[in-house]
């Protein structure tokens, strides 16, 4: 297979893949208990008539799949759906009243720099200290990291995120939650930054130490196979100094699976966040779908799940066609 006919492929499955998703999106979140107009109407002083308005306010009165009982079949929740999201409308949001596709933007950008800065603090240290492990197989270096990839690896993510919540608001003094501190007036951008960056310091610190674990492991488990091959065993016999050696013929095959999880990790973190802004109370894409699960709130719950669905393929289409530009027998 050639590469155009591969890169046609895989971008085909990914197509299907999120036209698949989009169709089930819409009853994933149907088949949850209670009725979300009685979750708007949180004032039990309400009439019926009142409610009702609600439910046809946000086209809750029209029938699930089909409308038999006007003559436009199609006049339906599912098909408004659909056309709503051919135009770009993820809808209203019913707890907000505003519209979801603005809201996802808010909490994507404080879900972004959360998972970007702990991304790439976890692929850092990670690697390094794989990298450092295998070239020092079985000294004690390789056995402390080791157990210390194994010991973060197997962490419960909201445990440890308790644990330095205690130690960075009692020890440290830093803020326990939200993005910023509400109504300080900033006496310029580098004052906004530091408050921000504070606010992110407990919540990038829990991300990057649970990620790193896998990296560590993985790229000490990649390395060690590859300096087992003959064609390093050949540098080494041509009097190759060992950076050499490391740099132009080991680290390039051992990045390889990296490659992979990195991009896989990468695409679940954006939706995996969920417990870390859970517990530092911080203002994105995770924290947002906990509130919209407890208040059944649709439209939000479709648009977040929409949004991680993309994240997810894009990352696995990315990875495919960047491992089969680094190593063409995937192609075939």
């Amino acid at each position: 297979m050639n590469r155009s006919d591969y890169i046609i492929r895989r971008v085909g499955i990914a197509l299907f893949t999120i036209v698949f998703v989009t169709i089930l999106n819409f009853f994933l979140f149907r088949v949850l208990p209670g009725d979300p107009a009685r979750s708007l109407a949180r004032d039990p002083r309400l009439t019926a008539e009142a409610v009702a308005a609600l439910r046809e306010r946000f086209g809750l009165d029209k029938p699930l799949v089909i409308n038999l009982e006007s003559g436009n079949p199609f006049d339906s929740q599912f098909f408004r759906y659909l056309g709503n999201l051919v135009r770009g409308d993820l809808g209203i949001s019913y707890n907000f009243n505003r519209p979801v596709a603005d809201l996802l933007g808010e909490y994507l950008i404080n879900t972004l720099l959360l998972v970007g800065v702990g991304e790439i603090l976890a692929i850092l240290i990670g690697i390094a200290l794989g990298i450092v492990a295998a070239w020092r197989r079985g000294t004690p270096l390789d056995v402390a990291a080791l157990l210390f990839g194994l010991f973060t690896w197997a962490l419960p993510t909201f445990f440890l995120g308790i644990i330095l919540l205690i130690i960075g608001s009692t020890y440290l003094g830093l803020p326990v939650a939200g993005s910023r501190t509400p109504g300080m007036d900033y006496a310029g951008p580098l004052e906004m930054i530091g408050d921000i960056g504070r606010h992110l310091a407990m919540p990038t610190l829990t991300l990057t130490v649970i990620l790193l674990g896998q990296y560590l492991l993985i790229m000490r488990s990649s390395l060690l196979d590859v300096l087992g091959e003959d064609y390093i065993l050949t540098a080494r016999a041509k009097g190759l100094p060992d950076r050499q050696i490391m740099r132009d013929h080991a680290l390039r095959n051992a990045m390889l699976p990296m490659v992979t999880l990195i991009a896989l990790t990468l695409g679940f973190t954006v939706s995996g966040s969920i417990l870390i802004e859970s517990v530092y109370s911080w203002p994105g894409l995770g924290r947002a779908v906990f509130d919209a699960v407890s208040r059944r709130d649709y439209p939000m719950l479709q648009g977040a799940f929409l949004l991680f669905t993309v994240s997810v393929v894009l990352a696995n289409t990315a990875a495919d066609l960047l491992y089969a530009a680094l190593d063409p027998r995937v192609r075939q």
